[in-house]
């Protein structure tokens, strides 16, 4: 029996944004940190621009990954309070 058309577009997307070796890291130390990461420390931990990084964190975004908040002019991002057990799951096999 073929998936739902919704439930089969929702894992595609997951697993593109999970794909590229900069969003998993990323994921990877989101999952690690108990607090939101802003966006300033990833400029830190990877050698690439603040807008690359906040392209990277859109994608994480759009699979439905991240959460973010505002404070001033810093994103700050933590691991989606939404996500299902099987992407946890996932996550924990990856990272």
């Amino acid at each position: 029996m073929p998936m739902a058309g919704a439930k089969v577009d929702q894992s595609v997307e997951v697993l593109k944004a999970l794909a590229d070796p900069t969003r998993l890291q990323m994921i990877g130390i989101l999952k690690r940190s108990a607090e939101p990461v802003c966006i300033c420390d990833f400029t830190a931990a990877f050698d690439l621009s603040q807008p690359t990084l906040s392209h990277h964190m859109a994608k994480l975004r759009d699979a439905g990954l991240v959460d973010v908040s505002k404070a001033g002019i810093w994103a700050y991002y933590r691991l989606a309070s939404g996500l299902t057990p099987k992407t946890r799951a996932l996550l924990d096999v990856l990272v």
